[in-house]
């Protein structure tokens, strides 16, 4: 069999020739610089450059010879380039021929009405802008819980009408359909008792789920009865505190049932299996579909109690859609006038508060029936203080101020949807029926939550007087001034009223005795303060809150409020040094007791300082307090951090460290970096920052220097590499302390600090044998092989430039990582052992030169010491052989393995663009071997 091993071909070159020669040729480094660097060609672009403009002039239309064909030309600076497109086009686009072919008067007049279309469009749709339903849905229901039972009435089903063959005729099956509506008002009803707010919770989803099926399964009656049951709930104010999320659940149902009859009878206007457009008109719906709805109007119609028919009325109110034009807008001025009906203040309110929201969805654009609903409100709001309501919260136990509050997310709705897109003669229009209401507290923060923050900032005054007139026993004060603070937060009042609004408001706000009642109005005026005050007044609010919050450890229950200042301030005061010189910032810190908490707000200002901290600093406030601020991060890692926020919190301080600089005082700035290791020994990114930072730090003293040391700045450079030569051993990472050694000890060459730099190398070098087969990498187990190869790389390229030690012998340290990386265990099969000896060659190559490629300035390398001595060269032409001969025992173990050169070769050369082998081949000595 014929083959070749890789042995027997190296075996080919002329080694004795090798040896003979003893040493690399000679090269000169400048000229071969010269001789193969890339030739510059001059490139003339005439006029043209790729990020100059192109200039294009407009010309008029023309007749193109083609039969009712027009093209509009246009011209550029470039007549060279053309635009692909035009080209396909041949010059015509078909918009401009519309255009010329129109008469310019009646397209113009086509144009105002088209953009007239459009901007009332704008104003009569629901945009973003406006906050849905459905993000307020979650607060309700956490707000307004229960301790007490409830009860609720569930739907059994009835047996009557089942017996009903598919014979029957219609009338029967009119009359049986009639019987069970009937039957939901005679009994065929659970009532279940003594249910937590949980369990009603569950059997209200239990009965929207029961509805969906009711209805997948065809059974719309039971559907219906199931709607109208959860209707009637809504007339029930037992628990009155749970009303308004009792409201959210039941109209979730609502809200269910008016989308399945809706697209009920969508499915049936289909045509073709062509479906409506979004815009149909009543004319497009054909009469099986009418007659359906048409049918379900009357069934509502039928229903005998009020809220339960206006309420499932007001669920399918988009369904007028397919009868009439005119049928919502007729339908909700009826609605609101049903309200009216309901007796109880706070079901007639939340009755009004559905039929706005079915109104903005269906109607946004009829803002007249909505503001004649809210008025009707407010004809009728005395009734909240009426003997009737009076009695029934005694018997509930309900004070007046907790009952007001059960109004505000009703008011608050349809507020909001009456002032969407107002003008702002509407609020003006509010502010007086206040007025004659008696500056009623509950109407006046809805109406501050509901209108444009701009309106209410502009009248904060005429706001803040109302304020002060409203009687405080039923809805406080401090939460109307909690209104108008949010207001003042995203919009400016007049400037000449700015300190007036904060003495008015802090006055109402300071003597509150609650805590909790004072964070929550505190945190919101917190904010206007800093944007419209300087730190004085900030520092007096600061320290009124310390005040407040500091007996009986009121702090510990108003955290997220305590933090929501603490962002506030630091985000509109970014002057580090004005913020420290703020007397009671850091006393405020030491409110957060909590650790968590603590840590949190420590890396909300760090991430604010790195983030505004645009130039370097050595303010000792500055200093002090972050130092004290990163040590409170630092202190918080413990076994059980994660991983991520360890990173985090090493990133924070970091950038800290960074941002700190003593300018040419050197000595200053180095204690620093000594006062922060013994600070922040548990976070090894820090540690790794520190010394890189000390490295950069004698290489700024040698800058500073030009290179030249005195004795006081070379004793300094030595106490930077001591910082460094400490602090390594106590990183975890070896491939980091491998690097960190490598780089250490080209700064102490650098600095002609050439013991250190030896004591960096020789640390490195006894590190290797200690390098595992397996590292982690970003949390994954890989081979360190490639890692350490590359590292050893760069080793080889500073080993040539590193002058031998007069007490150690020849190339020591070559000598010491050769038998290193003989001795170590490498990888079966592997083949980076000979990769490193090929860079030992090419080291060693080098090391035979005259003058040697690159130098290290003021640092006499071996070319120098030994010009170019015959021992030096014998000796390196030693190691040459040394090396060539591991190289050549690694190939005769490939030899042991049978490596079949021969034929990888002519498998190669098989292969597309791989004829190149096939000539190799030809040209290998062959031998044959059994």
């Amino acid at each position: 069999m014929l083959c070749v091993s890789c042995e027997q071909y190296f075996s080919t070159i002329d080694r004795n020739k090798y040896i003979r020669k003893r040493h690399a040729r000679s090269r000169n480094y400048v000229s071969e610089s010269d001789v193969y660097k890339l030739e510059s060609v001059p490139l003339d672009f005439g006029d043209y450059h790729p990020l100059k403009p192109i200039t294009v002039t407009e010309s008029k239309t023309k007749k193109m010879s083609r039969k009712g064909s027009t093209s509009s030309t246009s011209s550029s600076s470039s007549s060279s380039m053309m635009d692909p497109l035009s080209s396909v086009l041949d010059g015509t686009d078909p918009l401009s021929l519309f255009a010329a072919a129109a008469d310019p008067l009646t397209a113009t007049a086509s144009m105002d009405g088209i953009r007239k279309k459009r901007d009332k469009d704008d104003n009569s749709a629901v945009g973003s802008d406006f906050e849905q339903w459905s993000s307020k849905r979650s607060e309700i229901l956490s707000r307004y819980t229960t301790t007490e039972k409830l009860s609720i009435n569930l739907y059994m089903g009835s047996e009557k009408g089942k017996t009903t063959t598919s014979g029957s005729a219609v009338s029967e099956k009119v009359r049986t359909r009639l019987e069970e509506l009937d039957d939901l008002e005679e009994g065929s009803q659970k009532e279940l008792l003594n249910l937590t707010q949980q369990d009603y919770m569950n059997r209200i989803e239990e009965l929207n789920q029961s509805l969906k099926d009711a209805w997948s399964s065809d059974q719309k009656v039971k559907a219906l009865k199931i709607v109208i049951q959860c209707s009637k709930l809504l007339s029930d104010t037992t628990v009155i505190q749970f009303y308004p999320s009792k409201f959210v659940l039941i109209t979730d149902i609502l809200d269910t049932f008016g989308k399945l009859v809706y697209e009920r009878i969508l499915s049936m206007c289909m045509d073709n299996r062509v479906s409506l457009s979004d815009n149909f008109s009543p004319e497009t719906v054909n009469d099986t579909a009418k007659e359906t709805c048409l049918n379900w109007f009357f069934k509502i119609a039928s229903i005998r109690e009020l809220i339960p028919r206006f309420y499932v009325e007001a669920a399918i109110l988009k369904c007028n859609k397919f009868l009439s034009k005119t049928g919502i807008l007729e339908c909700l001025p009826r609605l609101t006038s049903v309200i009216r009906g309901i007796g109880d203040p706070l079901v007639a309110v939340y009755a009004r508060a559905y039929l706005c929201r079915v109104g903005m969805e269906v109607a946004p654009q009829l803002k007249e029936s909505l503001n004649k609903n809210f008025f009707d409100f407010l004809l009728t709001f005395k009734q909240i203080h009426g003997d009737t309501v009076q009695n029934q919260l005694v018997v509930q136990c309900v004070e007046i101020p907790l009952y007001l509050t059960l109004y505000s997310p009703a008011i608050d709705w349809i507020l909001q949807c009456i002032a969407y897109r107002a003008p702002e003669v509407l609020l003006t229009e509010m502010m007086e029926r206040c007025k004659k209401l008696g500056n009623n507290a509950l109407l006046l923060n809805s109406v501050m939550s509901a209108f444009r923050a701009e309106f209410i900032a502009a009248r904060s005054m005429d706001f803040i007087g109302m304020i002060k007139e409203c009687d405080e026993s039923g809805f406080p004060k401090h939460l109307l001034f909690r209104s108008l603070g949010l207001n003042l937060a995203l919009a400016d009042p007049p400037e000449n009223d700015h300190l007036q609004i904060l003495n008015e408001a802090w006055k109402v706000i300071t003597k509150l005795k609650n805590p909790q009642d004072y964070i929550n109005c505190a945190e919101v005026w917190v904010e206007y303060t800093c944007r419209h005050f300087t730190k004085r007044e900030v520092n007096t609010v600061l320290a009124d809150v310390i005040k407040h919050m500091t007996p009986d450890r009121a702090f510990e229950d108003a955290y997220p409020q305590l933090q929501s200042i603490i962002q506030k301030v630091i985000t509109y005061i970014n002057d580090f040094s004005l913020l420290f010189s703020v007397e009671k910032f850091l006393p405020f810190l030491d409110m957060f007791q909590k650790e968590s908490v603590r840590v949190e707000v420590c890396k909300c200002i760090m991430e604010s300082f790195i983030k505004h901290q645009q130039e370097s600093t050595k303010d000792p406030v500055i200093l002090n307090a972050l130092l004290h601020i990163c040590k409170t991060m630092h202190d918080s890692v413990n076994a059980l951090t994660l991983e991520d926020e360890k990173r985090l919190l090493a990133a924070l301080i970091n950038g800290f460290i960074k941002m700190v600089s003593f300018g040419r005082d050197f000595e200053q700035q180095l204690s620093f970096y000594v006062e922060a290791r013994s600070m922040f020994c548990n976070l090894e990114p820090v540690l790794v920052q520190l010394i890189h930072s000390v490295n950069q730090l004698a290489m700024e003293t040698r800058k500073v220097m030009r290179g030249n040391h005195s004795r006081k700045t070379a004793a300094f450079v030595r106490a930077c590499v001591a910082f460094c030569f400490i602090t390594i051993p106590s990183l975890s990472s070896i491939f980091t302390r491998l690097n960190l050694y490598l780089h250490s000890g080209q700064v102490a060459l650098a600095n002609q600090c050439l013991s250190q730099a030896d004591a960096f190398f020789k640390a490195a070098v006894s590190l290797v044998p200690e390098v595992p087969k397996m590292i982690s990498v970003d949390g994954k187990m890989r081979p360190s092989d490639a890692f350490l190869l590359e590292f050893l790389c760069n080793f080889f390229s500073t080993l040539l430039v590193v002058p031998d030690h007069p007490e150690q012998g020849v190339l020591f340290l070559v000598r010491g990582l050769l038998n290193v990386i003989q001795d170590y265990t490498w990888e079966d099969n592997s083949d980076d052992k000979v990769r490193i000896y090929t860079n030992v060659l090419h080291l060693l190559s080098a090391m035979t030169q005259e003058t040697y490629i690159y130098h290290v300035d003021k640092v006499d390398s071996n070319d120098t010491l030994y010009g170019g001595d015959s021992k030096f060269l014998a000796e390196i032409s030693k190691l040459c052989e040394t090396v060539i001969a591991q190289i050549l025992d690694h190939l005769k173990t490939l030899g042991k393995e049978e490596v079949k050169t021969l034929e990888y070769i002519k498998r190669r050369s098989k292969q597309p663009d791989m004829s190149h082998f096939t000539d190799l081949a030809l040209r290998l000595p062959l031998q044959s071997r059994t």
